[in-house]
């Protein structure tokens, strides 16, 4: 979604590009907000607090009545149709914020998935090949980029061949063009000392050569232990629920 750059890198790329983690921070803030702020305003809290008690209420008499399932099945469907009646109330404020939630999403997709590619940093792209597309490939790189070892490469065999190089390129955009036997394709690479990063991988219909991939560095937003780690994703998820629940108190939201 480069469309939304303009809009929101001034702002918060130069957060990103300091610590990712407070963008996070902040961003799962704002988003958290606008959520609650817009349920606020645009439902009637008054009927929304009603349907919240009754849910309690039922969720009580339905431990109480846990062994007498007939009387707990009944509570049961009493208890579904308020919670129809709450998303009912409630599907205004959802349409109203999707659409922002999924700009912020695609701005996030575009910044917080990947490590950038730092100039003179060494890093490799993958091709992948029509089944039974055998033979050499070979990558034909714009003049600010160095080939790391032999332009051309053997297709490894296998269901989908592939083929790798390893590079160095000089900021800015650069053009990685792959052919095999008649057919090319061309990949954009940009190389850049902000955290940026054009989409990994292009991907090509009707070709020899199926999609070219810029071989990213997952972005790690925050190391939980030695194996698992979240990316924005996971930290946004985790940093929303914390700050909906708090905000949605504090301002007596239900």
């Amino acid at each position: 979604m480069a469309f939304l750059d303009p809009l929101f890198n001034p702002v918060l790329l130069p957060l990103v590009n300091w610590n990712p983690l407070a963008a996070m921070v902040l961003l799962s803030l704002v988003i958290s907000l606008l959520i609650v702020l817009v349920y606020k305003f645009f439902t009637n809290q008054e009927e929304m607090k009603r349907l919240k008690e009754e849910q309690k209420e039922f969720q009580k008499r339905m431990k109480e009545l846990r062994e007498n399932p007939q009387e707990m099945m009944k509570i049961q469907k009493e208890a579904m149709g308020k919670n129809m009646d709450y998303m009912k109330h409630s599907i205004k404020a959802m349409l109203i914020t999707m659409l922002p939630v999924i700009l912020f999403f695609g701005w996030m997709s575009a910044h917080l998935n990947f490590e950038p590619i730092f100039p003179d940093e060494t890093y490799s792209v993958t091709a992948q090949f029509a089944p039974g597309v055998t033979g050499q490939a070979e990558l034909l790189p714009d003049e600010s980029t160095q080939l790391i070892g032999n332009a051309t490469q053997p297709i490894a065999a296998g269901k989908t061949g592939t083929a790798s190089w390893s590079l160095k390129s000089s900021e800015g955009i650069h053009d990685l063009t792959i052919k095999t036997g008649t057919t090319q394709q061309t990949k954009n690479v940009l190389i850049s000392t902000g955290r940026e990063y054009l989409e990994p991988i292009t991907r090509f219909s009707h070709s020899d050569i199926t999609s070219i991939i810029v071989n990213h560095q997952k972005l790690i937003i925050l190391p939980i232990g030695f194996r698992d780690w979240l990316g924005w994703l996971g930290v946004y998820i985790i940093l929303s629920i914390v700050f909906s629940i708090v905000l949605r108190k504090v301002m007596k939201v239900y």
